[in-house]
């Protein structure tokens, strides 16, 4: 039988169970935060004491961390791309209402208000170009990105594990430099994004430990593919206005590892663990391409970790138009 056929078969037989990760993972919309929780209220007689507040104190974050922020959030403000992508994926009825449709869509429901709440932060702060940042969220959008997984369901969701650990990452680090100077508005609104990908983290990754349950072999080469690959992020097409696809996200990668916020070894540290979580270590019944495929993930980190030492971050500001050099 074609490979696509079986990963048909999979995501079918798994389908069953996908309505009470759903239930697990997700929170009802009735009960989750919303961006306005975080916000000065625009209802209330002191809301512009509270924007000026907030504007205040937003005067004291510096310069690479300002970038770090836009970044992240024109990465959530993307999101009608990664929607989109995952309803391509074999097994998932786009036009229909099957569980893994729904899933896909309760997921989109929540990380929209992520991009939501920092961009009304990032208006309100008044250190921002806010329509250059609109320009090049327009610009990611309309790029599109190229990640390599295809349609092929295993692995998107080894990407999907992968990458939702990462912006829990950045978005906890963040948090953490935010509190540092006094800015807990965003600190708790950047935690509270932290917590929902981390739970989305968690629900890509049962896929799929479920998935190597049934499919080790097939499930195996997939995480090596994406691998040896390497976990492009999903802004790697970032650019500002009158320059050339990938520049921005370049220097915005530079920003955000000088701070600590997403760093080389970050990115070998999510591996580990997802080689831990699934423990790839003791998997069996496996072909012998799997086999060697599992042998080289075990390894793989290690070897990771020594070109993470060898990279040099360059020192020099890039100046983006996203914000006014006098203002930062």
């Amino acid at each position: 039988m074609p490979v696509k056929n079986i990963r048909r078969e999979v995501m079918q037989f798994l389908e069953k169970d996908i309505n009470s990760f759903v239930d697990q993972y997700l929170i009802p919309t009735e009960k989750i935060w919303q961006p306005t929780d975080f916000l000065p209220n625009s209802q209330a007689d002191n809301f512009f004491e509270e924007v000026r507040e907030l504007r205040e104190i937003a005067k004291d974050l510096p310069y690479d961390f300002w970038i770090t922020l836009i970044g992240d959030t024109i990465t959530e403000e993307a999101l009608p791309t990664y929607e989109s992508w995952l309803m391509t994926t074999e097994g998932i009825d786009q036009l229909g209402s099957n569980s893994w449709s729904k899933w896909v869509r309760n997921w989109t429901a929540e990380e929209n208000r992520h991009g939501d709440v920092l961009n009304k932060y990032l208006y309100l702060s008044g250190r921002i170009n806010m329509r250059e940042v609109e320009i090049t969220t327009q610009y990611l959008i309309s790029d599109g990105f190229d990640i390599g997984t295809g349609s092929d369901p295993y692995k998107n969701f080894v990407y999907t594990s992968f990458q939702e650990l990462a912006t829990y990452v950045s978005h906890n680090r963040v948090s953490q430099i935010a509190k540092q100077y006094g800015e807990k508005r965003l600190a708790k609104m950047c935690k509270m994004i932290a917590g929902d990908e981390m739970r989305h983290h968690n629900a890509y990754s049962d896929f799929v430990a479920e998935i190597f349950k049934v499919d080790p072999s097939e499930m195996m080469l997939a995480f090596l593919h994406m691998m040896k690959l390497k976990i492009t992020m999903p802004a790697h097409f970032l650019r500002e206005s009158g320059e050339k696809i990938g520049v921005a996200f370049e220097h915005f990668s530079d920003c955000a590892q000088r701070i600590g916020v997403y760093t080389a070894q970050d990115y070998v540290d999510i591996m580990q663990k997802l080689i831990d979580r699934w423990e790839i270590g003791k998997i069996t019944n496996l072909t012998d391409e799997a086999e060697k495929a599992r042998d080289y993930l075990m390894k793989l980190p290690a070897r990771m970790a020594k070109v993470s030492e060898r990279l040099v971050i360059p020192e020099e500001r890039y100046t983006f138009k996203w914000v006014n050099p006098a203002l930062v």
